[in-house]
């Protein structure tokens, strides 16, 4: 007969009660079934199914609550709680939270998922039989991805960050498409789980895609602009910047190319907001 295993599924057979749930046996070893684990009514001598764990003190336990993730299987978990000296702790759906070892996780903390993220992962178990989350490897997620067309290209997209690489980040999105995000096409790394929303800026022969986490040209000189307008406010209406200021000054001030600031200046004088004037721009008075 095969030992009990952390991180399985297996039927057994109710032995006997206890003042704090049942004890269930293989005929050879007893496992705990704790009332918090127990989801339906059983009797004496019923055959349960179970999903086997560890408890806080590390004895092996049982829970009627059957999590899609266990050993050999996949599926997205939310982490709930960090402890940089030990990882990420992720709910599987039962009582106890599993870890997701540091050593899974990248070597910069602010990389590390958040509360709420998600993480694609599967159950192991190290050599003293403790059970841990283990993310997905590349191969895997691939196995559940699907390929984008031609038809997909610049349309919105949302998905979850799962690998993280010197020159970008790779997600997989709500419908299956795997994408790769440029460090040019963002504004600061996402951390590993995050969630993130961008556009589809090419697809592959293969099926794969690029993915920009950064607006498009309107929407982002529109935030340039929001940004030049909220500093005039600030200075009571007048700015000592026009568009022929130096490009290290806009830099300076704003963290924007002259480009890009010309184009947020232009549109704010399109829109018959501002002026300029002997190298200050100006409110338009009403």
């Amino acid at each position: 007969m095969n030992a009990l295993e952390p991180g399985t599924v297996v039927t057994l057979r109710v032995d006997r009660d206890a003042p704090f749930g049942y004890f269930l046996t293989n005929g050879e070893e007893d496992v705990l079934l704790h009332t918090n684990e127990i989801i339906d009514e059983i009797d004496p001598d019923d055959d349960v199914t179970v999903f086997l764990f560890q408890d806080h003190q590390g004895r092996l336990a049982a829970s009627m609550k059957i999590p899609t993730v266990q050993i050999g299987s996949y599926d997205w978990v939310e982490v709930v709680e960090i402890k940089h000296e030990l990882g990420a702790f992720v709910n599987i759906g039962i009582n106890k939270d599993i870890l997701v070892s540091k050593d899974d996780l990248h070597e910069v903390w602010d990389l590390w998922p958040e509360p709420g993220d998600k993480l694609y992962v599967t159950l192991r178990t190290d050599k003293n039989g403790r059970l841990f989350g283990k993310p997905a490897t590349e191969d895997v997620i691939r196995s559940i991805s699907k390929p984008a067309t031609r038809k997909d290209f610049n349309k919105n997209i949302t998905g979850t960050v799962y690998r993280l690489l010197m020159l970008g980040s790779f997600m997989i999105s709500e419908e299956g498409f795997l994408g790769f995000i440029h460090e040019s096409q963002r504004t600061r790394e996402p951390r590993m789980g995050e969630k993130v929303q961008g556009r589809i800026i090419d697809v592959k022969e293969d099926g794969t895609v690029n993915v920009s986490l950064l607006g498009r040209g309107h929407e982002i000189m529109g935030d340039d602009a929001d940004k030049i307008f909220q500093y005039m406010e600030s200075r009571g209406g007048a700015m000592p910047f026009w568009d022929k200021s130096s490009p290290d000054d806009i830099s300076a001030r704003f963290d924007m190319s002259k480009a890009a600031f010309k184009r947020a200046l232009g549109k704010l004088m399109k829109e018959g907001k501002v002026y300029q004037e002997e190298g200050w721009t100006y409110f338009k008075k009403e």
